[in-house]
């Protein structure tokens, strides 16, 4: 994901926000080049874990965690003043995703970035598919509803969410396979042969942008533009 968003970091001080961005997997690193970031998370004990994280790394004065999910972000964040605005994992969960992303694109300044990764629909299929799970495979192919309990989430065709954008107002940049065959391949075939592992992140990355190859992934990483 890094490949996406640090060509994104154009200015040396810029504004971020991380919803849902938990310890600060990604917000200590911003922080560490020298942007201010703002991590909006429902998770007191998460908040916490990245209040220790930033000050043992240094940034704890620009850093900023604040209790709250999504639709909280109205409150918390002022209209049109975020240069980068990252969502990972988070749309699958919400309500109304159509909602959410409105509320995203308000946030951002324009010609602001999101930084958006959800997970994507047919691999889920495809891999009910192979368990043999052929009614589940098949009610998950056109679903675009959202997630009925007991299933873990929503999940996004590329279509579907380049459409969702649209409607936000934010146009796509790019769109990047995640784990395209990180998930299919099993874990005996890493260990059989040394340099495995690195030769498959080295496919990973070279696959990450076909098209063809997206509909295999995982999550699908979207950076979109306000």
């Amino acid at each position: 994901m890094r490949d996406a968003i640090d060509p994104l970091l154009v200015d040396p001080q810029m504004s971020v926000v991380d919803v849902g961005g938990g310890t600060g997997g990604h917000a200590v690193r911003l922080a560490g080049l020298g942007h201010r970031v703002v991590v909006v998370d429902p998770s007191p004990d998460a908040l916490a874990s990245l209040h220790r994280r930033a000050v043992e790394a240094g940034v704890g004065d620009r850093i900023e965690g604040v209790q709250g999910d999504l639709g909280d972000l109205g409150d918390v964040v002022p209209a049109g003043s975020v240069d980068l605005l990252l969502c990972h994992g988070v749309l699958e969960i919400v309500a109304d995703a159509r909602e959410a992303l409105g509320a995203l694109a308000g946030v951002l300044r324009p010609g602001g970035h999101l930084s958006l990764v959800v997970a994507q629909r047919y691999a889920a299929v495809l891999a009910r598919a192979m368990a043999g799970q052929f009614v589940a495979a098949r009610e998950l192919l056109d679903d675009t509803t959202v997630a009925p309990s007991g299933r873990t989430g929503r999940r996004f065709a590329r279509a579907e969410l380049e459409e969702l954008l649209g409607a936000a107002g934010l146009r796509t940049v790019s769109v990047h396979g995640v784990r395209v065959f990180a998930d299919l391949v099993p874990g005996a075939l890493l260990d059989a042969e040394p340099g495995s592992s690195q030769a498959l992140v080295e496919l990973e990355r070279a696959a990450a942008q076909r098209p063809e190859l997206q509909p295999l992934a995982s999550q699908l990483h979207v950076v979109a533009q306000r």
